[in-house]
This record gives C-alpha cells, structure tokens and sequence, in this order.
C-alpha cells in the first residue's frame, strides 16, 4: 500500500512539474520562422502569452486593453506578450492585417493546427497565461472583463 501511495505522489510531483512550464511546441511567426515556445521563457524577464482568434470580440477588447498597457509593463517588469492566434483556413490570413491595423508591436505565433492550444489545454479564447522570470506559469485564466489587466499586472510583479 505505501509503495502505490509513493508511487501516486511520484506521479503527481512530476505532473505538476510538466504543467509549470512551457511545452516544447514550434510554431510559426507571422513571417514564417519557427519559434520553439518552451524557449520563450528563458529570458530571465516575465512573458504573458494571449490565445486569440480574428472572429472572437472580447479577444479584441482584452488585446486592446493590454496594448494601452503594455509600454508601463514593460518598463516595470520587461514583460514581452506573446500573442498565438488560432486561426485557421481563410481566417489565418486574417491575423496580419488584424495586427498591423490595430498597431500591435506583440510577437504574434500561428497555431491554425491547435498544436499549443491542446498542449497548454486552452478550450476557449480570449485564454492567457503568465509566465514568470523563472519559467513557470503564475497565472492563466479564460475569458475577459474589463479590469483584468489589473489582475494580470499583480502576477507580472
């Protein structure tokens, strides 16, 4: 009995530790170069990764409200926000034009195969996680209302 409680706590340790990090997943840039994502996590500096589709209106309102923000953030924290769209077929080459016409500085990742987005376990958009200095992830939460940021800024810290 002692050993298959061992066991179970061995397996639960390890399990909690895969979830604390970035997996090792390569996507896309919008200019065509692979971005390791585990890598993205190794400056030192908190990052905060925003999955985000073209069609979805309160991913617009959360990425609008973070690019007020995100000079202050950056200047704070060294934050970089990393978003991943989810776009796929015809709305994939709906992503740039979304970007550059909103004047978003983001690194922005294709993910049109849902590679990161099973990975990381995100059923639903607007989802976004903190990633602190270390690698781990602090925070992750689905949806959005205006005021999140504030929570989003206290994890960045």
């Amino acid at each position: 009995m002692k050993k298959r409680i061992v066991i179970c706590l061995l397996m639960l340790v390890w399990s909690l530790g895969m979830q604390a990090g970035l997996p090792a997943v390569t996507l896309q840039d919008m200019n065509g170069k692979s971005v390791n994502v585990a890598s993205l996590a190794q400056s030192g500096k908190p990052i905060v990764i925003a999955f985000f589709a073209t069609w979805c209106k309160p991913c617009m309102r959360e990425l609008k409200a973070i690019d007020e923000l995100y000079a202050d953030w950056q200047d704070e924290t060294g934050v970089t926000v990393y978003l991943v769209s989810i776009d796929q077929g015809q709305d994939i080459h709906k992503v740039k034009p979304l970007v550059d016409g909103n004047g978003w500085e983001f690194p922005v990742l294709l993910d049109p195969n849902g590679t990161l987005k099973r990975a990381m376990n995100v059923q639903n958009v607007p989802h976004l996680f903190v990633v602190n200095s270390k690698g781990e992830i602090v925070y992750n939460h689905t949806g959005y209302s205006a005021g999140d940021e504030t929570e989003i800024r206290k994890y960045l810290r």
